[in-house]
Formats: structure tokens, C-alpha cells, sequence
């Protein structure tokens, strides 16, 4: 069975839930890659409507960000789900390459 806890849907019942917040929710996707750069999507959402959006571009190369957002929140998340997107990346990468190896020696 499963409970109604913050985490789980709209968490507008939530008891720890702000009353005064600036979003209820942070959304990020992958707008483009490439060896050099990664560009992220935000959407900052309040009652299910997207109050402010952006792109955030980070530098691979470098290791670090191009145009960080301003609110430090917004960009501790976009860097968790980079790290999260590269994370995965790379593992795919690993998986298709001894996939790869694997073809060739069959």
C-alpha cells in the first residue's frame, strides 16, 4: 500500500511544505551535447505553471559552469542532474563498447 508522503505526487498536503515558496517544483532536461559543452533546460514551476525558465550551460572541458543561475538552489539541482546525466552517459558508453567488443569476437 502505498502512503501520501511529501515526496509522492502534489505535495500540497505536505505539512513541511512551505506556505510562502518561490516553486513547487524544479524540471530539467538535456537541450544539447557535445564533447565540449552540455546545455540544460529549466522549468521552475508554482500551482503547475512554469514561473521562470532559462538554459544553464556547463563547460566540460573546464569543469565548470558558463552561465551559473543566480539562485544557488536552482544550481545545486542542475548540478545533481548533471552528475546524475553524465553519470549515466557514461555508463551507457562502457555497456556499448563491450557490446561492441563482444560482436566482434562472435
Amino acid at each position: 500500500m502505498v502512503r501520501d508522503l511529501c515526496n509522492l505526487g502534489n505535495a500540497a498536503a505536505c505539512p513541511h511544505l512551505p506556505r510562502e515558496r518561490d516553486w513547487d517544483a524544479v524540471r530539467f532536461s538535456v537541450a544539447r551535447t557535445g564533447s565540449d559543452q552540455v546545455t540544460l533546460c529549466y522549468v521552475c514551476e508554482l500551482a503547475y505553471a512554469p514561473v521562470e525558465h532559462g538554459k544553464l550551460t556547463f563547460d566540460c572541458m573546464e569543469e565548470c559552469w558558463v552561465n551559473p543561475h543566480a539562485d544557488a538552489r536552482i544550481q545545486r539541482l542542475a548540478a545533481s542532474y548533471l552528475e546524475v546525466y553524465r553519470a549515466r552517459r557514461n555508463a551507457s558508453l562502457v555497456v556499448d563498447e563491450c557490446l561492441d567488443a563482444n560482436e566482434k569476437t562472435a
